[in-house]
């Protein structure tokens, strides 16, 4: 991934990208006019665009230039983040996986879907290993995940 970042510059702004995107057939994600904004540092970071992106690569695989599209947007998301600019939603996914150890927790209505099914109640994952919720909660402040999802 090295250069990444660098790479937009590259872009000689064909639209292969935007026309290759099947999520800005129905959100606001135009790739061509992000790179641009991007290139332009016209505050690309608090672009709503940029969290449209379903990292599919579609724009990364059909660029004639082979620009990283979808590495630069990565690259962007997470200096938007550790610059506090994160969407209430994604915090809150933040803040689950930091108390469950999941993005969704298992409920007790999915408990019983799961037992009537024949299968444990809790799936093999951090809800039966307690033990393992804290490995995953040092494993996130040890990349400091705790400290980016706490409030600005």
């Amino acid at each position: 991934m090295e250069g990444t970042g660098s790479d937009i510059l590259k872009c000689m702004h064909c639209g292969v990208c935007s026309g290759s995107c099947p999520s800005g057939r129905h959100t606001s994600l135009n790739v061509r006019r992000l790179l641009k904004k991007a290139r332009n540092d016209t505050g690309v970071l608090s672009d709503d665009s940029l969290w449209m992106c379903t990292t599919c690569y579609n724009c990364q695989e059909r660029c004639p230039r082979g620009i990283g599209i979808v590495d630069a947007i990565f690259e962007m998301r997470a200096l938007a983040v550790r610059e506090g600019i994160i969407y209430p939603e994604h915090r809150k996914v933040g803040e689950l996986l930091l108390e469950h150890g999941h993005a969704v927790p298992i409920d007790e209505e999915n408990m019983a879907k799961r037992e009537a099914l024949g299968l444990a109640p809790l799936p093999p994952t951090v809800h039966s290993f307690p033990e393992g919720l804290e490995e995953v909660k040092k494993l996130m402040a040890s990349c400091r995940f705790d400290e980016l999802m706490s409030e600005k």
